[in-house]
């Protein structure tokens, strides 16, 4: 059985002032996040893992990178661009409030309805543009590494996309399990990689947090 350990990058300057930040936005990661990542470091810490996989966007390459110097161990890290955040078009750099104002029905579908969203209005990717290249390398890196551990830090649109879409959930559900948290752990499991079962969604048990802030969440 391989095992995915799906993580979100850590929260960014952007997360925080509520900005869509797709594959062309990257702002830096938040002071607090660094320690999130060592908290997460700590939560697979009896865990073997045999690669880590990483978006070349610096927010999730740092959180990768941060989290193999807190493990201290050789873990072998490959950057794929195919797990780039979602690319959002016009949306980039935006406010989410700006972003409800101008492209109110675009943002409804994007956030409830992927079934109905109209990727050329905002000249962004569309959902199954996103799941063919995430999924399909996630489905390489498991032929790559069968029966062992690895973890794939990525972002939060891109990764919710394509787990939901990996275990079997129609396009019109893929939003039914809600958002990824910054820092969180979304655990996979496949015998073939081809057929996947979801073990874990959306963990953050290990952050210790009293109470949710929506801007963690996409």
């Amino acid at each position: 059985m391989t095992k995915v350990y799906l993580i979100r990058h850590g929260k960014t300057e952007w997360n925080l002032q509520s900005r869509y930040q797709g594959a062309h936005g990257d702002s830096p990661l938040l002071t607090s996040s660094y320690h999130e990542i060592a908290q997460l470091a700590k939560s697979l810490e009896e865990v073997p893992i045999a690669h880590v996989y990483a978006s070349p966007l610096k927010r999730a390459r740092v959180t990768a990178q941060k989290l193999i110097d807190h493990l201290d161990r050789p873990i072998p890290l490959t950057i794929d661009s195919r797990l780039r955040e979602f690319n959002l078009g016009k949306m980039e750099g935006m406010h989410f409030a700006d972003v409800a104002a101008k492209w109110p029905e675009a943002l409804h579908n994007f956030r409830h309805h992927p079934d109905k969203y109209d990727a050329q209005l905002v000249e962004s990717e569309s959902f199954e543009e996103v799941i063919n290249r995430v999924g399909t390398a996630i489905k390489e890196f498991c032929r790559y590494n069968p029966g062992k551990n690895i973890v794939v830090v990525s972002h939060g649109a891109a990764l919710n996309a394509t787990i939901n879409a990996l275990v079997g959930t129609p396009m019109a559900h893929l939003k039914d399990r809600g958002g990824l948290s910054n820092t969180s752990t979304t655990i996979l499991e496949t015998d073939d990689a081809e057929h996947f079962v979801l073990n874990q969604w959306n963990d953050t048990s290990y952050l210790h947090k009293t109470k949710v802030d929506p801007t963690d969440i996409i």
